[in-house]
């Protein structure tokens, strides 16, 4: 079994820093997949009230429930921070999109006892097992 599929399988509660509220756009689109799929979705974008219908907040520090992974839709420069933040409020896991690579913090966020995976869909990776099956 992949490290992903691990993931998807023992995961419920989703944390979306960058979660766009624009329907046209990657993280609206997988975000909403994962909604559908029964996953809990917490929209992270501090210029948004509301995504998804689910309360949106400004930052993980902001959330007051437990996190199992932290998808991230952000540049991969703004990836350290977002890695101190999720190991702050105890998430299990860092995931980032598409494109966005962060050695030094995939590092950092190892070092805490976070999985991570960096560069794949989440959606995508969802897709995947769901045709396996």
């Amino acid at each position: 079994m992949s490290i992903e599929e691990k993931i998807l399988n023992s995961s419920r509660t989703v944390a979306v820093v960058g979660l766009s509220s624009k329907p046209d756009r990657p993280s609206y689109k997988a975000a909403s997949y994962l909604k559908k799929q029964g996953y809990k979705i917490i929209p992270v974008n501090p210029a948004e009230k509301e995504i998804l219908g689910e309360i949106c907040y400004p930052d993980l520090a902001s959330i007051h429930e437990s996190v199992d992974v932290v998808e991230v839709f952000r540049r991969s420069e703004e990836v350290p921070l977002i890695v101190e933040a999720a190991i702050r409020i105890g998430a299990k896991v860092v995931w980032m999109q598409e494109g966005i690579i962060n050695e030094e913090a995939a590092s950092r966020a190892r070092e805490a006892g976070l999985t991570v995976v960096m560069d794949k869909c989440m959606r995508k990776e969802h897709l995947k097992l769901k045709n396996q099956a």
